[in-house]
């Protein structure tokens, strides 16, 4: 497979916005600006979208405009697996979605009512309910899932090698934020559900249907 100096500086692309995603929403960065920015960072959820949402465009159509032909096509009776892999992915988004505050998400809360929380469970709680039984981050794992559902040329295994990355990344960062936040009950809660494959939930309901075959 011939890679285009075009592929690479995609790649680089998506290499720097993901580096700068994650480090903008690190413990590092969101405690420094806590610091020098006082009540003003109710504002940060807020511009951290905003920046992500407008350096993302730019990028996003750079690596369309880049893209060569296929080198791996969803034909055949492969057809079936993509749309069985878009549909898990959008089962995630949704049932993750269902547990989530859209407006802790934007922001808008954090304006509204001058609150400092910078993860999207809020913070008082984390969800451990439903989608979260079966992993712990169900919108990541739906983006490794629906990124490698389409066709693939040279340039876009290469991004989804670094995007991929960067949802792994993004959980092991997310959990050690809420390991701070929560302590030993995240713990025990990861302790009990996978990070993204959700193993452990198979290993159970494996176990115990041939438990129950036994009996």
């Amino acid at each position: 497979m011939e890679v285009s100096v075009k592929y690479l500086y995609a790649v680089a692309g998506w290499v720097l916005w993901c580096t700068l995603h994650s480090a903008l929403i690190s413990i590092t960065m969101t405690e420094y600006a806590k610091r020098k920015l006082g009540d003003r960072f109710r504002f940060y959820r807020i511009f951290y979208n905003f920046f992500s949402l407008v350096t993302l465009v730019p990028l996003v159509s750079y690596s369309v405009s880049v893209r060569g032909q296929p080198v791996f096509r969803w034909e055949g009776s492969l057809v079936i697996v993509r749309y069985l892999l878009v549909a898990v992915s959008l089962f995630l988004f949704i049932a993750g979605g269902r547990h989530y505050s859209l407006f802790d998400f934007l922001g808008i809360r954090q304006l509204r009512n001058k609150q400092l929380s910078h993860t999207l469970s809020g913070p008082d709680t984390f969800v451990a309910s439903g989608i979260h039984r079966v992993t712990r981050h169900p919108w990541y794992l739906g983006g490794i899932v629906i990124v490698w559902a389409g066709n693939l040329s040279v340039s876009m295994i290469l991004e989804n090698l670094v995007i991929t990355s960067y949802f792994i990344v993004g959980s092991i960062l997310e959990e050690r934020k809420l390991v701070r936040e929560f302590g030993e009950p995240y713990r025990k809660y990861q302790r009990e559900v996978s990070m993204l494959l959700p193993y452990k939930w198979l290993k159970t309901k494996i176990g115990g249907a041939l438990q129950t075959q036994r009996l």
